[in-house]
């Protein structure tokens, strides 16, 4: 693993992390949810047409799997993250249906230093996901741990 360009202090309010887009097939859809979430509507193009969603959709927990993974690519892998504490909002705005493209981004709402570890800052993110026809079918909100750079105390 190559060292992080990242750092706490690169996350400054405002800043704006877009992510790649992203097609979610059917076929990726029907495996997830048959392991984590197997719903009729998450499984078969005939039930999700029957339900309020419309179609073949994706598990909310499917859609937020993938926008881990776009802030994976996005950033955190070329991050100095320690984790996260937990998650503060996450709200699933529009079905994600087979065939959608996903575009996104992650913005920084606020950064402190922690306290009781000096060597690292906490990060809150609100974060979107929208399809291809710029409806937005996820809003999340968390903080993110990330070391700091050169701090005393710094064991890393």
């Amino acid at each position: 693993m190559s060292s992080p360009k990242l750092f706490y202090e690169d996350f400054e309010p405002d800043r704006v992390f877009d992510f790649a887009p992203k097609t979610v097939s059917a076929e990726e859809i029907v495996d997830f949810a048959s392991e984590f979430d197997p719903q009729p509507m998450h499984l078969s193009e005939d039930a999700g047409k029957a339900s309020i969603l419309g179609g073949l959709a994706a598990s909310g927990w499917h859609s937020s799997c993938i926008m881990m993974r776009m802030m994976i690519n996005a950033y955190l892998l070329d991050s100095a993250s320690e984790g996260a504490p937990g998650i503060d909002i996450m709200e699933w705005k529009k079905p994600v249906l087979a065939g959608d493209t996903l575009t996104g981004r992650s913005i920084v709402t606020a950064a402190r230093p922690m306290r009781s570890r000096p060597h690292i800052g906490i990060v809150t993110f609100r974060h979107e996901l929208d399809n291809q026809r710029d409806e937005r079918v996820l809003v999340s909100e968390n903080s993110i741990m990330f070391r700091r750079r050169n701090v005393e105390g710094d064991t890393l």
